[in-house]
């Protein structure tokens, strides 16, 4: 256990049999295949394996940025992702949990759900648009949630860049000036502004020289008990998951 003060008790995050399939030419390629796991409110879920062995592709189809094949997520008790086999399935065999999955998915466009759930990509210099000043880089997914005051998206920028480690004359720069660790914590930023209950930390420190992983893994660690925020942290070093992890 890493300290939290957060009360463990409620599960915010379901994998259910999650599965992802690529088809490659004439056959199929099965990155996942039957992950189950639930996280509680304040947890820190280690993902950990060799390299190739799925822990993105989890992380990205729980995110929603891969469709699943099959499986379900849930946040708060809400499906908010159902796989196509399953949507098939249920099509065919059970038109009453057919209609149940389709009024989640409604739901879930309604109540943008999947805003909840945000993540920190491994790479801090290609996830960050190199066009945009830091300022338009954070402020984008407050835009998207609907904020059009721009005094309010501004000072909530300013707010989340200090509590990352940054300041407010950063905001107006562009990525290629900052460090590493820099970049990094603009795109921990990024997702914190959000109030997300979810964050996926796909391998945030592996890109990083092992003097700044401790800064990062630090600053993650802070952030995750100021906020309450549920962390699944993906990684291959397992020293690092063992230190920052509550499971694995």
């Amino acid at each position: 256990m890493t300290g939290t003060e957060v009360r463990m008790s409620d599960v915010v995050l379901k994998v259910d049999n999650l599965s992802q399939h690529f088809k490659l030419g004439s056959g199929t390629l099965k990155a996942v295949d039957g992950v189950s796991f639930e996280v509680r409110k304040g947890e820190v879920l280690g993902i950990v394996g060799e390299s190739g062995c799925g822990k993105t592709t989890v992380g990205r189809t729980v995110i929603g940025l891969y469709p699943p094949t099959g499986g379900s997520v849930y946040l708060n008790g809400t499906r908010i992702s159902a796989g196509t086999k399953l949507l098939d399935k249920t099509a065919r065999d059970y038109h009453e949990e057919l209609a149940a999955i389709k009024a989640d998915k409604k739901a879930e466009k309604k109540n943008k759900n999947t805003l909840k759930i945000q993540m920190i990509f491994q790479d801090p210099v290609s996830s960050l648009d190199p066009r945009l000043t830091v300022m338009d880089i954070i402020a984008e997914g407050l835009i998207i949630k609907g904020e059009r005051n721009k005094e309010v998206i501004r000072e909530k920028v300013y707010a989340v860049l200090e509590k990352v480690g940054l300041v407010k004359e950063h905001a107006n720069r562009y990525p290629h000036e900052f460090s590493g660790g820099q970049r990094q914590r603009i795109g921990i930023a990024r997702a914190v502004v959000m109030e997300p209950e979810v964050i996926i930390a796909d391998e945030p420190v592996s890109a990083l020289d092992v003097s700044i992983q401790a800064q990062v893994i630090l600053l993650l660690n802070k952030l995750r008990n100021e906020l309450g925020i549920t962390i699944v942290f993906i990684a291959h070093d397992i020293s690092v998951v063992k230190y920052f992890s509550d499971k694995i």
